[in-house]
C-alpha cells in the first residue's frame, strides 16, 4: 500500500516517490502526495517529473483497494513501474480545498443539523442540512462562522478504532458519507481544544492547521432542496 503523505502533513508540496504500479486509470506510487478525490474533497492535482521525462496530473482518485491513483493529463507519458519521481503539489488548488473543508466543519457547528450532502472546491463549498427551514437572518449565520474563525482555533487530529465509533455514533454528522472505516481506527479531526473545543467529527480530508488561515468567508445562496433539505453555500473572500 502507498504510504500517505498528505495525511502526515497536509502542508507538504512535494517529495519523492517510486512507481511501483499501473492501473487503468494511472500510475500508483509508493509514498503519495496526492489526496484521493472522497468525502466531498477532490482529489489534488499537480506534476510528476524523472529523469527524462514530465508529466501533469490531472487529479487523484482511489482504486478499488483504496490507494491513491495518480490520473495524468490526456495524453501524458507514463513513468515506468520502478523510475523514481518527484511530486509537485498543485498548493493553491490544495490549500483552498483546505480551506473551504475547515471552514465547512464550523458550518456544521453553527448550524447543528443532520448533514445529508456536501461539496468542496478551492473557493466554495456547500453542506445540505437536514433542516425543514432556512436560517432567518443569513448574515446572522455569516457572523457567528466568521467569528469562531476568528479565533484562530487549532485543527488537530486523533485516531479511534472503528469499535469506539460505532460505541459513539453521535460523533457522526454526515448521514450520506460514511466515515472511512475498515482498517481498524477512524481519524477524528478536532477544532479547538480542551473547554474551547468546538468539534469533533470523523474525517479523512485535508485541513487547515488553525482556524484563522480560513480567512473571511461569505455564506451565499440557501436553497430549499427537499421537504427536509436546505442546502448552504460558503465561499471564501480573498
Amino acid at each position: 500500500m502507498s504510504d500517505l503523505l498528505f495525511r502526515q502533513d497536509a502542508y507538504l508540496r512535494s517529495a519523492p516517490a517510486q512507481v511501483i504500479a499501473h492501473t487503468d486509470e494511472g500510475v500508483v506510487l509508493d509514498q503519495c502526495l496526492f489526496y484521493p478525490e472522497g468525502g466531498g474533497q477532490p482529489g489534488d492535482a499537480g506534476r510528476l517529473t524523472w529523469d527524462g521525462g514530465a508529466a501533469e496530473v490531472a487529479t487523484t482518485r482511489k482504486s478499488p483497494d483504496g490507494q491513491p491513483v495518480l490520473v495524468l493529463a490526456d495524453g501524458a507519458e507514463q513513468p515506468a513501474v520502478g523510475t523514481a519521481v518527484q511530486q509537485e503539489l498543485n498548493w493553491d488548488l490544495r490549500f483552498g480545498h483546505m480551506r473551504v473543508h475547515t471552514a465547512l466543519h464550523l458550518l456544521s457547528v453553527v448550524l447543528p443539523f443532520g448533514v445529508s450532502g456536501g461539496s468542496i472546491g478551492a473557493q466554495k463549498g456547500r453542506l445540505d442540512f437536514n433542516m425543514p427551514e432556512a436560517p432567518e437572518d443569513k448574515l446572522a449565520v455569516q457572523a457567528q462562522l466568521q467569528a469562531l474563525i476568528d479565533r484562530d482555533l487549532n485543527v488537530s487530529e486523533s485516531w479511534i478504532t472503528d469499535a469506539e465509533l460505532e460505541a459513539n455514533p453521535g460523533l457522526v454528522k454526515t448521514m450520506s458519507v460514511s466515515p472511512p472505516r475498515g482498517q481498524g481506527r477512524v481519524r477524528l479531526v478536532r477544532i479547538g481544544q480542551g473547554d474551547e473545543q468546538i468539534d469533533l467529527q470523523p474525517c479523512g480530508g485535508t485541513h487547515v492547521a488553525s482556524t484563522a488561515e480560513i480567512g473571511q468567508i461569505r455564506i451565499g445562496k440557501i436553497e430549499k432542496k427537499g421537504k427536509q433539505n436546505r442546502r448552504v453555500y460558503l465561499h471564501l473572500e480573498g
